[in-house]
């Protein structure tokens, strides 16, 4: 059945039929089966048309968070993988959806008005949080923070930074595991990527990589691209720099079936620092 076929269908059911729990798990699955795909260009093709079917159903279910979980991870991920490097405008578009579909999927599990409301009282809501709100905190401050990454030049949107800072702070207090350590690979990020003077500080951010590897067991090859490339680089660690890349092409991606999109995707990332290694330390 073709895309527009599913989503006619879809369309004429009655709404009682097509039940939220059902709908978020056919979703889910999908996103699993993608994750376990090698073939880049598969997916690279394939995945507009699944965003636009999330579209179409957060449009049928817009207060699931479930749903509205999926679709940011989708657009976060297909953006992370296909359009950064490549179209950043389009990176810059899919990002802002992401960050809407989390934002809205953290308003459902209480966190309200979470740009708009005063640091203080955002703080009051992150401690009302709890464990089984971590992924809805995770993804919408990966979102909301690789949308800020995109746009850079505005000042507006460089003052939600403390927020999204906030957010993976708590993520760490809640379920510091998820997505193989995540948070801690945004801290490493965020401690390594700022001057000193503002907070800066390569021994913390290898901390947090470091914690991100073990906490992944060192399956999520991404985490060691991340760093080599934020820690082993302005570190001027040649050799650390080298070794960590060369590591992650040798490993299968494969090493944990749902995460051989992403490690394919680590590895080609990999490849492309390795090319400009006499550059970085001339």
């Amino acid at each position: 059945m073709s895309l527009a076929c599913f989503l006619l269908a879809a369309g004429c059911l009655p709404q009682k039929a097509l039940t939220v729990s059902s709908t978020a798990t056919l979703l889910e699955g999908v996103a699993k089966a993608s994750g376990k795909q090698s073939d880049l260009r598969v997916i690279r093709e394939g995945m507009p048309a699944y965003l636009m079917l999330m579209d179409g159903m957060v449009e049928m279910l817009p207060t699931n968070d479930r749903l509205l979980l999926a679709a940011a991870q989708a657009y976060s991920s297909f953006a992370s993988a296909f359009a950064e490097e490549e179209d950043p405008d389009y990176a810059r578009v899919l990002y802002a959806r992401s960050k809407d579909y989390a934002l809205r999927s953290l308003v459902t599990r209480g966190m309200k008005d979470p740009v708009e409301r005063s640091l203080d009282s955002f703080d009051d809501g992150l401690r009302r949080l709890g464990e089984r709100d971590a992924p809805y905190l995770f993804w919408a401050a990966a979102s909301w923070g690789s949308w800020i990454r995109m746009n850079l030049d505005s000042m507006d949107a460089l003052a939600q930074l403390p927020r999204v800072e906030r957010m993976m702070r708590r993520v760490i207090e809640l379920d510091e595991a998820y997505y193989y350590g995540g948070a801690h690979l945004f801290m490493g990020i965020w401690f390594a990527s700022r001057p000193r003077i503002a907070g800066g500080d390569l021994k913390k951010a290898q901390q947090h990589f470091l914690r991100a590897i073990d906490l992944g067991e060192g399956k999520f090859l991404m985490a060691h691209v991340y760093y080599a490339n934020y820690y082993a680089r302005p570190s001027l660690d040649r050799n650390l720099f080298v070794s960590t890349l060369e590591m992650v092409l040798e490993s299968p991606p494969d090493v944990s079936p749902e995460l051989t999109l992403m490690n394919t995707v680590a590895q080609k990332r990999a490849k492309e620092l390795l090319s400009h290694v006499e550059e970085y330390f001339e």
